[in-house]
């Protein structure tokens, strides 16, 4: 909604429609970026560190930078954030990898966490579904 070049740098706007019960990513932290996620529909799941919260339509959720977390879809409903990201600069992620779905697979995403300063658990990604009763989208 907003790229970081709108914003002279300092944060950038996206939106998330989470598909009911659906992982949005595997547990990863950031070096460079906080991430605040308000709710705007549905009920959100997010691992921060060693807590699980959740979060309903108009609560906000702080991810800072460093922190291993990760997100999802906790309901039967949709479920959309807007999230907030400070500075700007990793909503190109989202581009790259809709442009690209292998880009999150093997060595090219081992790249792309490199390029955004993110260090990802891919691992997690089993484990947090059967935990959370999820599925994650790359899931056949």
């Amino acid at each position: 909604m907003v790229w970081s070049e709108e914003s002279g740098g300092g944060f950038s706007l996206v939106e998330h429609p989470i598909p009911p019960r659906t992982l949005a990513a595997p547990l990863h932290r950031h070096t460079n970026e906080d991430e605040y996620s308000y709710v705007l529909e549905g009920r959100m799941g997010a691992l921060l560190g060693d807590e699980v919260v959740y979060a309903e339509k108009g609560d906000l959720v702080f991810k800072p930078r460093d922190q291993w977390h990760t997100f999802w879809n906790a309901g039967d409903q949709p479920c959309r954030i807007l999230e907030i990201i400070s500075p700007g600069g990793f909503e190109h992620v989202f581009r790259e990898v809709a442009e690209d779905p292998e880009a999150m697979a093997g060595e090219t995403a081992s790249a792309l966490d490199a390029r955004y300063g993110i260090e990802a658990d891919y691992d997690s990604i089993e484990r947090l579904c059967e935990e959370h009763g999820l599925t994650f989208p790359t899931e056949e």
